[in-house]
């Protein structure tokens, strides 16, 4: 507990980012939906993924600060790499990263298994999987505030609001309970996949 303390105290030292100081909004989530391939074998692999209960409430300002520190520091530790090229496997491999490499599933875990150490609660936390800017295949880490979600992205140095990541989200993790996944259409290619 100490060591959580010592850490927030620290993360709460860190100036916060004024372009993140306005409230946003949650993500909509609707029906239930199938987990991605590769998310059963990390639940199976790292309990934390998809139990566990807890972490420490603390309010919005200090916890912006310390998704931004663990954003920034998760994004200089770890060097982008395909699962085929840094673990010599497919690539729906979901694991932490090895020997400091990985890919967009490895980071949003390290980030996940980073806030869960200091304390942050569990429920507040979801990885979700959506279309990048170039409409490629992406997952990431929500946290979710009082003041709306906000994404941690190793393609990106500040974490964001939702709304201004330029993303279309398609799935994410039920933040209240963790092995399971939800449709979440929201973004500007949204209206591709809803049947009219």
């Amino acid at each position: 507990m100490r060591r959580i303390a010592a850490i927030l105290s620290f993360v709460m030292s860190i100036p916060l980012i004024s372009s993140q100081s306005f409230a946003g909004s949650e993500i909509p989530a609707s029906r239930s939906i199938s987990p991605p391939v590769g998310f059963g074998a990390a639940c199976a692999k790292y309990g934390w993924v998809c139990h566990g209960k807890g972490g420490v409430d603390i309010g919005d300002k200090e916890a912006l600060r310390a998704l931004q520190e663990v954003n920034r520091f998760v994004n200089s530790k770890v060097k982008p790499t395909e699962d085929r090229i840094a673990k010599g496997r497919r690539s729906d491999n979901w694991t932490l990263p090895v020997n400091n490499k990985g890919d967009c599933e490895d980071y949003a875990l390290l980030k996940m298994k980073t806030l869960l150490d200091i304390g942050f609660p569990t429920s507040k936390l979801a990885l979700s999987v959506v279309l990048d800017r170039s409409g490629e295949n992406h997952l990431v880490l929500i946290a979710r505030l009082k003041s709306g979600d906000y994404v941690l992205d190793n393609l990106a140095y500040n974490v964001k609001p939702w709304q201004r990541t330029g993303y279309t989200f398609l799935a994410s993790q039920n933040f209240n309970s963790k092995a399971n996944w939800q449709v979440t259409l929201a973004g500007p290619r949204a209206s591709q996949f809803i049947k009219g």
